[in-house]
């Protein structure tokens, strides 16, 4: 079966940087890519400043423009679009499904005011509502660096090992190396224990992988500012982390630490559902 790949578009430079790193990611991965733009009315004559009835061919034209700019970096017939009506996240999140991807990249917060309304502000949305994997990425953040080192922080919760399997994967498409954070909030030594157990489950996985990676063990009072200290230090690409609870249909929201690293961090952050009847054993 072929991987697919789901990207955000709403045309702002936010969703077309988004992009640019799917497009990356694609190559690497020997994935398919679709773009997929959601008519939600409310916003889209402050985008494109045009009536409803013209509004469907601009987009397509938008998209013929896309596809043959991308065409020289993915064989042809690797990237197409979807167009669907509806809440945004609802739409990226059911094209998403109904393709089987393994993975959605979306932009988050424009630097303009009709970026913030629309795909940008929609982030956390697309982030709870779906169980697929997702990388979000901050407006300004360069698609020409190559994802080589990526963060991946573990704390006490059983759940914390689920984004192992996707952040190997994407570690071996592009040859990264993984930095393993056994972050430590308490000095219950029972806890404590179990966090570096995890960090050697980790280290074990990834050595029969043949991915390369070190381990740092780190005290936190605030794990966001930890990981992103951290992160920036090391200069890398990607920060793997769990959105910390379980998605619902009366439940948009995500945990506190996911929801900081979402919306502010400068670096592009892998985010993962965690599963109850997936535990890593």
């Amino acid at each position: 079966m072929s991987k697919k790949i789901v990207v955000g578009i709403d045309f702002s430079e936010c969703s077309l940087n988004a992009l640019e790193h799917a497009v990356i990611i694609a190559q690497k991965a020997g994935a398919s890519l679709t773009m997929v733009w959601a008519n939600h009315l409310d916003y889209s004559k402050e985008i494109f400043s045009l009536e409803p009835e013209n509004l469907q061919d601009e987009v397509k034209n938008r998209f013929r423009e896309l596809i043959k700019h991308y065409n020289r970096q993915l064989p042809e017939g690797r990237i197409d679009y979807r167009i669907d009506t509806g809440k945004v996240y609802k739409v990226i999140c059911n094209i998403a499904k109904e393709i089987n991807a393994f993975l959605i990249v979306v932009g988050t917060h424009g630097s303009s005011g009709f970026e913030e309304f629309w795909i940008g502000s929609n982030a956390n949305r697309i982030v709870s509502a779906s169980k697929l994997p997702i990388i979000t990425i901050r407006a300004g953040v360069s698609s020409n660096i190559d994802l080589k080192t990526i963060v991946m922080p573990f704390d006490s919760t059983r759940v914390t090992r689920q984004k192992l399997p996707i952040t190997a994967l994407l570690a071996k498409y592009f040859d990264a190396e993984i930095h393993i954070l056994g972050i430590y909030t308490t000095k219950i030594d029972n806890i404590r224990y179990r966090i570096q157990n995890y960090v050697v489950q980790t280290e074990s996985y990834l050595k029969e992988n043949g991915i390369r990676f070190r381990s740092v063990f780190m005290e936190s009072e605030n794990i966001t500012d930890t990981v992103l200290e951290y992160a920036k230090k090391e200069n890398a690409n990607l920060i793997a982390i769990m959105t910390e609870q379980e998605t619902t249909t009366a439940n948009l929201w995500l945990g506190p630490f996911a929801a900081q690293m979402v919306n502010h961090s400068p670096i592009p952050v892998l985010s993962v559902h965690p599963d109850k009847n997936a535990y890593i054993a």
